[in-house]
């Protein structure tokens, strides 16, 4: 059965050739290969392809009218594409359907260079207050030999041959929609217009060499873990001595012995005998800036937190300090001596009237505290 190459285009057997054209330009636009990459739109984009090779040329066409199939096996046509060797890519098939071919010039062989990332890591007390790091990079820095150039000292680019300085080719071909020119990059020069005939040999004519070298990184007072520090100019030099990306510097903070940082105020656990929590006493703890005297009033409860003003990590964009919450845990003695139980049980004697309540552990400092913290607990 033959193809009707008319419904393939959309078109009726009446159509014109500059209506035929319309139609496959349409089509095309929707289903070339480098505007949709479907598999099913590939093949209809060939099968749209064969059917306006057939329609546009008159005598193929006459075939199609007179219930043939030119393209079949015998039929004296066979399928391929119309736009002939050398025509690829979006950019030729928009040249084809609206003028196009003209140069696009050399592109410069000196670009920008890459970013680099490195990560260091830092204490707490470093992160909250700043401090200055040196670290060690190994990038890509500009070649001395031949500051960038990358020809031998005493040489320089030669024009290429090949495309006469362009950096391009351009090739004329003729198609259904007559003399066309495409533009391919010049393989010789790699599009840059010009060849390094005596390369240098530090660099072997990239204009650049890798080189270790010692950075000072000034470490921001409040400073985050995962927090990056851009170093403008300090990564990678670009091909050709061209001008290096930046440095960033990412900071992960070791974790603490004694504190747990959220945001910018800090978290530590207080353990406190039952009978200094049932009379109250006081306790030196060491913080971010020193010995630090807390008093804990009588009756203090397991999980009350005492919030110390001031004393967390300083706020890294603006003025002040979070906070540190000191947490209670009240610890029952495990081991009694003779005094020790009978004393205790006096006490439990007086407090008889005194009945045990079961609480949701949802609703208590100490549960709250927990499961915030996951569960974990520092001592």
């Amino acid at each position: 059965m033959a193809v009707d190459y008319y419904a393939v285009l959309g078109v009726s057997r009446e159509a014109t050739g500059d209506e035929i054209k319309r139609a496959y330009r349409k089509l095309a636009r929707e289903l070339h290969p480098d505007i949709n990459p479907d598999p099913e739109a590939q093949q209809r984009f060939k099968t749209v392809t064969a059917a306006y090779e057939v329609l546009s040329d008159p005598e193929k066409r006459q075939i199609v009218d007179l219930g043939g199939d030119p393209l079949a096996p015998g039929g004296g046509g066979g399928a391929g594409s119309p736009f002939g060797p050398g025509f690829g890519g979006l950019g030729d098939i928009m040249d084809a359907f609206f003028g196009g071919g003209a140069s696009r010039g050399p592109r410069s062989r000196v670009r920008r260079g890459n970013d680099a990332l490195l990560r260091i890591e830092l204490d707490l007390a470093e992160t909250a207050f700043g401090t200055n790091r040196d670290i060690m990079v190994d990038t890509a820095v500009v070649c001395e030999i031949c500051t960038g150039s990358g020809a031998a000292p005493g040489t320089a680019p030669t024009t290429c041959q090949t495309c006469g300085g362009r950096g391009e080719i351009q090739q004329v071909t003729r198609s259904f929609l007559g003399q066309m020119v495409t533009s391919r990059p010049c393989t010789r020069c790699s599009g840059t217009g010009t060849v390094i005939e005596h390369p240098c040999r530090e660099c072997a004519g990239d204009g650049r060499v890798r080189k270790r070298r010692t950075l000072t990184v000034k470490i921001p007072a409040g400073i985050g873990d995962g927090m990056r520090i851009r170093l403008s100019g300090e990564g990678e030099v670009g091909p050709g001595g061209g001008p290096a990306g930046d440095l960033y510097v990412e900071v992960s903070e070791r974790a603490h012995p004694v504190f747990t940082r959220e945001g910018d105020d800090l978290h530590c656990e207080l353990r406190l005998p039952m009978t200094a929590a049932a009379l109250g006493t006081s306790a030196t703890i060491e913080t971010l800036d020193g010995a630090e005297t807390i008093t804990f009033k009588p009756g203090t409860q397991p999980g009350e937190a005492i919030r110390l003003s001031g004393r967390g990590v300083p706020h890294l964009r603006g003025v002040g300090r979070g906070h540190l919450h000191v947490h209670v845990l009240v610890e029952t003695p495990v081991k009694l001596d003779a005094e020790q139980e009978r004393l205790l049980r006096e006490l439990s004697r007086l407090r008889a009237e005194e009945q045990p309540t079961v609480v949701s552990t949802a609703t208590t400092p100490t549960g709250l505290f927990n499961r915030r913290r996951g569960g974990r607990r520092k001592t």
